[in-house]
């Protein structure tokens, strides 16, 4: 479903403008007079893309032997969520660090031993069905994964542009009403437009360092994962011309 909102900030002016022009070799000089009113519109829709992103993190004090963990649990995530349905070109690896966890952080760097590597491989899931959100974290957690790290609630590119026609829209009908009005108030008209700046968009719904849920093991209930609206913005700044 989809709610709508919409205000203005309106800055107005009147300015007298002078424009020089030319038919043939002859020159004339003209008087515009102009309004520049500013109209926003925002349309509230809900996210019909999410992005889940999560880690797997093995450690050994052989490297080598750390990797080889990694891979192997990592494996078994990817084949877990393919076999539930998810397209492999959905999975992106988006991130692989190798780093060395020390015995005491508290000495100098010269004192200090390495007691084993961390490898870590971050796997980045998209979502064309947002319902299934916690499902998908519910198979990863039971299939190795053990770090969880965002979950980003966005637009498709339809969507957001579908939403963003309306609130442009919105935007316009605002600027153009605070115009009418202004030139009333003054004993003009608005004649025409000058000049048009649009600007807006969205912000994805991002929850940080969620909790991937320990009781995936303990309980058969799946993860609820909740979506939050999303607001799209635009934003006109016109210039009228009035008589």
């Amino acid at each position: 479903m989809v709610k709508n909102l919409s205000f203005s900030t309106l800055v107005i002016a009147l300015l007298a403008m002078t424009c020089i022009g030319s038919v043939s070799a002859a020159t004339e000089t003209c008087d515009v007079n102009v309004i520049h009113a500013t109209g926003s519109g925002n349309v509230i829709g809900t996210p019909d893309r999410a992005q889940v992103t999560f880690a797997v993190a093995t450690e050994n004090i052989d490297v080598k032997i750390a990797q080889q963990a990694n891979a192997a649990q990592m494996r078994r995530v990817i084949d877990a969520l393919v076999a539930a349905g998810l397209p492999r070109d959905a999975l992106k690896t988006t991130g692989y660090n190798i780093y060395p966890v020390y015995d005491d952080y508290s000495k100098t760097p010269f004192d200090q031993k390495i007691r084993t590597y961390q490898v870590t491989n971050t796997l980045t899931v998209t979502l064309h069905e947002v319902n299934r959100t916690g499902e998908v974290i519910d198979i990863a957690v039971a299939n190795g994964i053990n770090q969880a790290s965002s979950i980003q609630f966005m637009l498709s590119d339809e969507q957001a542009q579908v939403l963003r026609t309306e609130a442009l829209k919105k935007a316009v009908v605002r600027a153009r009403a605070d115009a009418d009005t202004v030139a009333g108030a003054l004993g003009t008209a608005v004649t025409g437009v000058q000049s048009v700046e649009i600007s807006g968009g969205y912000t994805p719904v991002l929850f940080e360092n969620y909790n991937a849920g320990d009781s995936v093991t303990k309980s058969a209930a799946p993860t609820p994962i909740q979506p939050m609206d999303v607001t799209v913005h635009a934003q006109v700044s016109i210039t009228y011309s009035i008589r």
